[in-house]
């Protein structure tokens, strides 16, 4: 894991959510985890705050949560890494974008394709294969 896309990743996300994929990506927390085991890491936080924000991140996709049968509580697991989630979310956001904006998305992405400098067009070529 680059330490650029673990800042870039962290910097999309809200401030607790952020703190908490940190702990998650740098294996603060241990995998599987449940609410309690980020308590532990983050003692003036209330559990039910820890909780809904867990929940709220499954949503995002970035964990995964399993309940087994019998069992109260679930137990989390990244979904990916912080450049997978860079991936999905700047797919969205382009996607988004081009929903909006139409035509005049596409010219500003042209545009600034004639503005990368010679590395940046090296490693867009890189992505392409």
């Amino acid at each position: 894991m680059s330490r650029d896309d673990l800042d870039r990743a962290l910097a999309v996300l809200g401030p607790l959510e952020g703190r908490i994929m940190r702990a998650v990506w740098t294996g603060a927390v241990a995998e599987p985890f449940v609410v309690r085991d980020v308590l532990a890491l983050m003692p003036e936080l209330a559990y039910t705050t820890i909780m809904t924000t867990l929940r709220r991140l499954a949503d995002k996709g970035l964990l995964t949560a399993t309940a087994d049968t019998g069992m109260r509580a679930h137990e989390y697991r990244r979904a990916g890494s912080p450049a997978d989630f860079l991936a999905a979310a700047s797919a969205q956001e382009a996607a988004r974008f081009v929903d909006a904006y139409g035509d005049a998305a596409l010219a500003a992405f042209a545009a600034r394709l004639a503005d990368l400098t010679p590395e940046q067009r090296r490693r867009l070529e890189d992505l392409r294969k």
